[in-house]
C-alpha cells in the first residue's frame, strides 16, 4: 500500500514511522531538500501547487493525505481527481481560514468568543470601538505557533496593527478569561464511525505548545466529543482531526480545528493503544479503526529550539524520546518527549525531573 503525503515535516515523519509497521510505503511532496521525513520514503521536491509534482505524487500513491494546513485547497482538489485524498478540500479550506472556521462553529451552535472579520486598519478601529479591549488579532490564514497574531491590550496597541500583520485579512476576537486550554483528537472513517481520544489539558508558552496531558476523567470530555463529531460530520471528514478549546467554567469555547494529526496528540504514540498517526492512516486507507483507550497516565513535552542533555533525560524512567532530526533554532519544534508512568503521582514526579532538564529556546516570538 503506497501512501502519498503533501508535506514532509515531523508529522509526515511520524505518519511514516507508524505506517511502516503496517507494511506501507511513503511518497512525500515538499519544497525542502532537507525535509525531515524524506529519509522515510521518496521525496518529490517541489512547491505544493506544482501541477507536475502533484501528478507524480498521485501516480505513485494509492491514497493521499497532507500534514499541515498551508497546502492550497486547489492542490487537494487536483489530487483527489486522480487518487483518493483525505481529508477533503472542504475541510482544508475551512480549517485554514479562521473566519470560515468560526462561521462553521456558529452554524453548528458551538460557542465561540465574540469575533469579527477585519480587512483594514479602519475596520479594526471600528471593531475595537464596538467590542472594546482586550482583543486578539489573527491573520485569517497561514498563522501557527503564535505567528500572525497580535494582542491589543490598550489603545496604543491598535496603531499600525493591520500593516504589522501583513495587510492581509484578519479576525479580531475578544480575549477569553479561561481556566484551561484543552483539545480533543478524534478519528473518523469513510462510514462515519468516530473514535475519540480523551480531552487533553494544554499549556502554551508564548503561543507554542509546551505540554499536553490527556485527562480521561475531565468533566468536559463528553461536550468536546459532541462538538468534534458534529464538525467532522458537517465536513464529511475522513482521518484525524484536532479541536482546540478554551474551558470557561463548565463550558467550552471553540478556538480552532486542525485537519490533520496534531501536536497535542503526540502522547498517543506510547500512551494510547493505537496512536493518532496509525489511526489516521487506518481511516485514510479504509482499514478498521484502532482503540483510542489510554494505556497508562502520560503526557507530552515539546523540545523547542534546543536539545537537552539526552543522557540525563533518558536516565529518567518512562521517558520516550522523539528527535525529529531537524536543525535547532529558536522557536522551532525539534522533538518531543512522551512521558509515561503507572499512576498520576509518579507521572508528575517524573515530569518535574524532565522539566528541570529542558532548555527550550523560544527566541523573539
Amino acid at each position: 500500500m503506497r501512501v502519498g503525503i503533501v508535506g514532509a515535516g515531523q508529522l509526515g515523519r511520524m505518519l511514516a514511522q507508524a505506517g511502516s509497521r503496517l507494511g506501507m510505503q511513503f511518497n512525500f511532496l515538499d519544497p525542502s531538500h532537507e525535509a525531515c521525513a524524506a529519509e522515510f520514503g521518496k521525496l518529490i521536491c517541489t512547491t505544493y501547487g506544482d501541477a507536475e509534482g502533484l501528478f507524480q505524487l498521485a501516480e505513485q500513491s494509492d491514497f493521499i493525505t497532507f500534514e499541515f494546513e498551508n497546502v492550497p485547497p486547489r492542490a487537494v482538489e487536483r489530487l483527489a481527481m486522480q487518487t483518493p485524498t483525505q481529508p477533503g478540500a472542504l475541510a482544508l479550506a475551512t480549517a485554514r481560514d479562521r473566519w470560515a472556521e468560526k462561521t462553521l462553529f456558529q452554524q453548528l451552535d458551538i460557542p465561540v468568543a465574540e469575533v469579527r472579520k477585519v480587512d483594514s486598519q479602519e475596520e479594526l478601529a471600528a471593531v475595537v470601538a464596538k467590542l472594546g479591549l482586550p482583543l486578539i488579532c489573527k491573520t485569517r490564514t497561514l498563522g501557527y505557533d503564535g505567528k500572525g497574531q497580535k494582542r491589543l491590550l490598550q489603545e496604543s496597541d491598535l496603531a499600525n496593527t493591520f500593516s504589522e500583520l501583513g495587510e492581509v485579512p484578519l479576525i479580531a476576537e475578544r480575549m477569553v478569561n479561561f481556566s484551561q486550554e484543552v483539545s480533543i483528537i478524534a478519528v473518523r472513517n469513510h462510514e462515519g464511525e468516530v473514535r475519540c481520544y480523551p480531552l487533553a489539558i494544554n499549556e502554551h508558552r508564548r503561543g507554542i505548545l509546551h505540554s499536553s496531558t490527556p485527562a480521561p476523567e475531565h468533566p468536559l470530555n463528553s461536550m468536546a466529543q459532541s462538538y468534534i463529531m458534529a464538525t467532522m460530520d458537517a465536513l464529511h471528514y475522513v482521518g484525524v482531526m484536532a479541536f482546540e478549546f478554551f474551558a470557561v467554567d463548565d463550558q467550552l469555547l471553540a478556538n480552532e480545528i486542525a485537519p490533520r494529526v496534531h501536536n497535542s496528540g503526540h502522547w498517543s504514540i506510547e500512551g494510547s493503544e493505537c496512536s493518532q498517526f496509525e489511526n489516521h492512516l487506518r481511516a485514510l486507507c479504509d482499514l478498521p479503526l484502532g482503540s483510542t483507550l489510554s494505556r497508562e497516565p502520560s503526557c507530552l513535552l515539546n523540545l523547542i529550539g534546543a536539545r537537552p542533555d539526552y543522557q540525563a533525560l533518558l536516565a529518567i524512567p518512562g521517558v520516550h524520546l522523539h528527535d525529529y532530526g531537524k536543525q535547532a533554532r529558536p522557536g522551532r519544534k525539534i522533538g518531543h518527549i512522551t512521558l509515561t508512568a503507572s499512576n498520576s503521582a509518579l507521572l508528575n514526579e517524573r515530569r518535574h525531573q524532565v522539566e528541570e532538564l529542558l532548555v527550550n529556546d523560544l527566541g523573539d516570538l
